[in-house]
Parts: C-alpha cells; sequence; structure tokens
C-alpha cells in the first residue's frame, strides 16, 4: 500500500534570521534531524518551511518546529538532544492516527525496495543489493535500534559500518564504537598474550577491514588515535552512556542475557546502535543461552526498534557459501531436539 504525500506550508514569526540560523542549525543539521525521525522532506527559504511526506509526520514536524523557534525567543540554543526530547512530546500530541503504519504517532511509510539507495562514504559507495538488505539499511536510517541477524556472508556487519561512517562524516554522530563479546568459536582467550583489548584484537579484523576500505588505513588510524573510532571488547562498554555515537555490536549471539541488557542501555540522546549476528553459530559454554536468540523475544514487540532477518538467499559470498549455509540448515533442521532446541551445545532460536 502507497503512503499518500501530503504538503504543507509553514510561516515562522517574526522573521528573524539570527533565530532562524539556531533554528536549522550548521548546514541545517537540524532540520535532517527531524527529516531522518519522521521520515518526511523539509524545505525552508528564509521563515517559510515547505514540508512533505506521510499527513501525520508533517503535523507533527510543523508542531515540533513551532516549539523550537519558540525556544530561540529567549535566546536559548538548538541542539540534537532537544529536538529528541520535543520529538517524543510531540509524537505523542499528535497521535491520532491507528493506522497499521503509524508507530509512536507518526506515520512511517514503507520502503520501496525498486528505489535506489546508496551508503556513500570517502572512498567507496555502497549499494545493497536485494530486498533484505535494503530493509537493513532504512531500518538502520529510521530506528537509534536495529538487529541484523541471519548467517554469514549477507553484509549485515558491512552495511552497518559503511552506515556508520556515513553518519560520521555528515556530522551526525561524533564517534564510531565498534563492539564484540570476547568469545571466538569457542576458543578460551586466556592463553593469548596482551590484556583484554589486544588479545579480542584479531578478531575483530572484520571491522578493521571494512573500515580500511570507506576511510582508508590512514584515516583510521588518526581517528583512533584520536579516539574518534573505537574498537573495543563488550566488556569495555558497561557502565558507560554513549551519546552522538553510532554503536555496532558485532556477533552478538555470543553475548549472554546479561551482557545484551547491558549493551543496550549504553545509549544515549543522539546515538543509533546496530546489532548482528547469527543464531546458528552460537559458541558460548553449554547451558549459557544467547543474548540474542532472548532479546529477539523480549523487545519483539517494542516500538522504534528494527529487526531484519537475513537468510541464505541473502548472501553475497562465493555461490558455495550460499549452499554451505543452506546444507547446515537443513541439516539442523533434522537433527535439532523438538524438546529443548538444542543440539551439541549450541542454542537455535524456536
Amino acid at each position: 500500500m502507497t503512503t499518500r504525500t501530503y504538503t504543507q506550508r509553514l510561516v515562522l514569526e517574526p522573521d528573524n534570521t539570527q533565530r532562524l540560523a539556531n533554528l536549522c542549525g550548521r548546514l541545517n543539521e537540524h532540520l535532517h534531524q527531524i527529516e531522518q525521525s519522521l521520515a518526511l522532506k523539509i524545505q525552508n527559504r528564509g521563515n517559510e518551511f515547505k514540508l512533505s511526506g506521510p499527513r501525520q509526520a508533517v503535523q507533527s514536524a510543523a508542531l515540533l518546529l513551532h516549539k523550537l523557534y519558540e525556544a530561540t525567543a529567549t535566546g536559548g540554543g538548538v541542539d540534537p538532544d532537544m529536538i529528541h526530547l520535543l520529538l517524543k512530546e510531540t509524537a505523542h500530541d499528535t497521535a491520532t492516527d491507528n493506522s497499521p503504519d503509524t508507530a509512536q504517532g507518526i506515520q512511517k511509510p514503507r520502503f520501496d525496495v525498486d528505489k535506489p539507495l546508496i551508503i556513500k562514504t570517502p572512498n567507496v559507495s555502497v549499494k545493497p543489493r536485494g530486498a533484505h538488505q535494503q530493509e537493513y539499511v532504512q531500518s538502520i536510517f529510521r530506528h537509534d535500534i536495529n538487529f541484523g541477524i541471519g548467517p554469514a556472508g549477507t553484509g549485515k556487519t558491512y552495511l552497518a559500518v559503511a552506515a556508520a561512517v556515513e553518519a560520521l562524516i555528515q556530522d551526525r554522530v561524533q564517534r564510531l564504537l565498534l563492539v564484540r563479546p570476547a568469545v571466538e568459536a569457542g576458543e578460551k582467550l586466556g592463553f593469548l598474550p596482551g590484556d583484554l583489548t589486544q588479545k579480542v584484537d584479531p578478531y575483530l579484523r572484520p571491522l578493521y577491514d571494512a573500515l580500511y576500505e570507506m576511510l582508508g588505513v590512514e584515516r583510521v588510524g588518526r581517528l583512533i588515535e584520536k579516539n574518534v573510532i573505537e574498537i573495543a571488547p563488550l566488556a569495555y562498554m558497561r557502565g558507560r552512556t554513549l551519546n552522538k555515537s553510532f554503536i555496532i555490536l558485532d556477533e552478538s549471539q555470543n553475548t549472554t542475557m546479561s551482557q545484551m541488557k547491558m549493551f543496550l542501555t549504553r545509549l544515549g540522546f543522539g546515538s543509533t546502535a546496530v546489532i548482528t549476528g547469527d543464531v546458528s553459530q552460537i559458541d558460548l559454554p553449554k547451558g549459557t543461552r544467547s543474548g540474542l536468540v532472548h532479546v529477539t523475544q523480549v523487545l519483539k514487540d517494542v516500538e522504534g526498534i528494527g529487526f531484519t532477518w537475513f537468510d541464505s538467499r541473502d548472501v553475497v559470498r562465493h555461490t558455495l557459501v550460499q549452499r554451505i549455509v543452506e546444507a547446515y540448515d537443513r541439516y539442523d533442521q533434522k537433527t535439532i531436539s523438538p524438546l529443548n532446541g538444542q543440539e551439541h551445545g549450541h542454542e537455535r532460536d524456536a
């Protein structure tokens, strides 16, 4: 079903150049934040604004712009945190549409898979392939928390890193955090030399490789030195609140339930989190339930959280990789226990 586009003209009075500049932000960053949050288009010339999108989103944006402009009258500044809080209030104030496409009072049209979608990074432009990859990227643009779940080779991590780099280059976030749990393929890390970061560093190589391709080795090195990019084990996230950051938790099937809850509650204002994982490759000790499997049940009905499920048809590596994934899926379906969903200590989603 196609969502009808609604257009509204808005004039903010009085016509004050300084207040309007405060409202719109540097390079219209505040308007872009509203556009992305409400899935609509904002055009302006001076104090005249044209809002285009779903009716509910346009009404929410008009009310929000009025509130923000009023805030500038006393000389107060407009920042992303203020916009974030007012967006939540405005969504509640205008929540009158009960259509299935409305979430938190805001209509969010379905993404048109026939429309080109490209993530632009300094060195490469990344084009999602197929409906699931496009749905995944669009979900990252629309939601603050997103899950990409499926087999290896489906582009979950690569697309998340590309979206993170684009957000950093466009100044939508100030930092990138790439995180992995300190468990990998059943290996014990204690025998490896160095501290925890050095022990986990080899397992973070796929994240480094993606960053190097998109930003270049030297630039990545400089950003890591400045702490703009942080690549760290999951344990280092405890006790932190991450504002204006793009955070990727990779290999999340190897988190425990408490670790997953800890990670999700780190999210601060102006931040986006993407959690990727493959529930068929859990390497936790026998009897330990995967936090990824658990969270899909806990958060499945929570508004504002995106879930994208990939399957073997989405594999973009060598053709044999797709066949291997399908073969393992067929085997698992035959051997999995119907009583507890476990085989050889591995846990699968019901």
